[in-house]
């Protein structure tokens, strides 16, 4: 007797795999940019209103919950994405705060052991999947990967931030000169030298950091310290607002592309 339907599976279009992660636009450069800035206020103002024990354990959790979320999306969705960045933030600024003031790590060392950690991770990826490009995380492994690496930014960044800020003597607005100067370096290359994409992706990826955090504490930290001394509770709620429009703005043209499917079909 025949097969009612012979090789159905075989012969079956397969849905293309989704992007579970966004693509480097403009808007996605902002948005980063604020995330960096507000999960640095977050973390000091924290700090400073509950015990740093509490506040890290809280940190971590928050974190936890947000990557899981995030990770049982299957696709990228703003809201959760951009809130496991602020998270990634939150958690990873007191990672690096944590090595420094507990431990008594000097800010050198802590910058060097997570440069360590972030090439370590891209090593590893690089191995197993074969690509470092975020166009590319369309699977769970990949997507760990991925989150893997965007904490070791997290964490490096704000040592690097600190580093200058404080071991180096440059102060918040010379550093945030500094960064702003250096970020521009893989736009450039990228532009007009031809520099591989991959790589002058995770380049500014990891200089948004130092640059929002340093831009945070200028803002938030007292005038004795040389910031401006408006204090982190008002700087994460000011950079926590600019971060929700700018997600919300990312749903524009994601509802448009589900009209016009719409009225395609």
């Amino acid at each position: 007797m025949q097969p009612l339907v012979t090789g159905h599976r075989d012969h079956a279009p397969r849905r293309p795999a989704l992007q579970r992660v966004p693509d480097p636009t403009p808007l996605f450069w902002a948005t980063k940019a604020v995330s960096t800035a507000l999960g640095e206020a977050a973390s000091d103002f924290s700090i400073h209103v509950m015990p740093p024990v509490v506040a890290v354990l809280c940190g971590f959790a928050a974190f936890v919950v947000a990557l899981t979320i995030q990770l049982t999306r299957h696709r990228y969705r703003p809201w959760a994405y951009w809130l496991t960045v602020a998270m990634v933030g939150v958690f990873g600024t007191m990672a690096a705060d944590v090595v420094h003031v507990v431990l008594g790590v000097p800010y050198l060392l802590s910058t060097a052991f997570y440069a360590l950690v972030l090439a370590t991770v891209f090593v590893l990826w690089r191995r197993v999947e074969g690509t470092l490009s975020v166009h590319a995380v369309t699977t769970p492994r990949r997507e760990l990967f991925y989150w893997a690496a965007v904490v070791a930014t997290f964490a490096m960044g704000t040592a690097l931030g600190d580093l200058t800020a404080y071991s180096l003597g440059l102060g918040y607005v010379t550093s945030i000169a500094l960064f702003a100067v250096v970020i521009v370096v893989p736009a450039l290359g990228y532009r007009r030298w031809s520099w591989n994409a991959v790589f002058s992706f995770w380049f500014a990826y990891v200089v948004t950091r130092p640059l929002g955090a340093s831009v945070a504490d200028w803002l938030g930290k007292p005038t004795a310290d040389g910031g401006l001394g408006i204090g982190g509770g008002w700087v994460t709620l000011v950079f926590a607002l600019v971060m929700a429009l700018l997600v919300g703005v990312m749903y524009v043209p994601i509802s448009r592309r589900r009209s016009l499917q719409d009225d395609l079909a």
